[in-house]
């Protein structure tokens, strides 16, 4: 079941934090996140800043993109 609740953020910062988010990814090992908060909007967390992301920023992640490099090699 979905879950939704008002958001006073602007959808213009969301945006801007994908996009950084998206940016950052391609050049890390981590996830980033997308996280809201209530006095910036929505800014862009790289989960490798924070060991394990704490869980007041865990519950507040609304979008995750997955580090694109790989330690294979």
């Amino acid at each position: 079941m979905a879950y939704f609740a008002p958001c006073s953020a602007s959808p213009r910062s969301y945006f801007e934090a994908l996009e950084l988010a998206e940016r950052r990814a391609l050049h890390s090992y981590f996830d980033q996140h997308i996280v809201e908060d209530e006095e910036l909007g929505y800014i862009a967390l790289d989960e490798g800043d924070y060991c394990a992301l704490p869980a007041h920023l865990a519950s507040r992640v609304v979008h995750t993109i997955h580090g694109s490099m790989l330690d294979e090699f």
